[in-house]
C-alpha cells in the first residue's frame, strides 16, 4: 500500500552560499525508514534560495560553486530594474532559477539512495537572508 507523509522544515538563516543540509533533511521526515522503495520530493518555498545534489566530502566544492556563479550572475550587471530589496535581490532570483526549487530522490530500503558523495545543498543567494522553508513529502511503499 502506497503511504504518504509529509513534513515542514524551517532551515535556520545561513550566509550566502551552498550549505550541505541532508542531515537535517533526514531528520525532519524519519518516516522514510518505513519505506521500501519510493521517493522523497524536497521542495523550497523561497525564489532567491534553491536546492541542488552535489559533493557532500570536499567543501571547496561548494565554495567554486559560489565563486563561479558569482561571476556568472554578477550583482553589478547595470541592466537590472529590480532592485527595492538591495543589489543581491535580482541576481538572486536568476540563480535560484538556474537551480530548481524542488528535488526527487530515491528512497530504497528506508534510506534515501543518493551516491556515497552526494548530499543536499542549500543554494542561498542573499547576502542577509531569512530561514528558508522546505516542504518534504516522501511516498512510496
Amino acid at each position: 500500500m502506497m503511504q504518504f507523509f509529509q513534513h515542514k522544515l524551517r532551515l535556520p538563516s545561513y550566509p550566502a552560499g551552498y550549505h550541505l543540509i541532508t542531515d537535517q533533511v533526514e531528520a525532519a521526515i524519519p518516516e522514510i525508514k518505513s519505506i521500501k522503495v519510493g521517493f522523497l520530493q524536497v521542495f523550497i518555498q523561497h525564489t532567491s534560495a534553491a536546492l541542488t545534489i552535489n559533493e557532500n566530502a570536499d567543501p571547496t566544492v561548494r565554495k567554486d560553486f559560489q565563486t563561479f556563479v558569482n561571476e556568472l550572475i554578477p550583482e553589478s550587471y547595470p541592466r537590472f530594474i529590480h532592485t527595492a530589496e538591495g543589489p543581491d535581490d535580482m541576481p538572486a532570483h536568476i540563480k535560484a532559477s538556474f537551480f530548481d526549487t524542488s528535488l526527487q530522490i530515491p528512497i530504497s530500503g528506508g534510506k534515501l539512495n543518493m551516491g556515497i558523495w552526494q548530499g543536499i545543498y542549500l543554494c542561498e543567494f542573499r547576502r542577509n537572508p531569512s530561514r528558508r522553508n522546505l516542504v518534504l513529502t516522501a511516498f512510496g511503499n
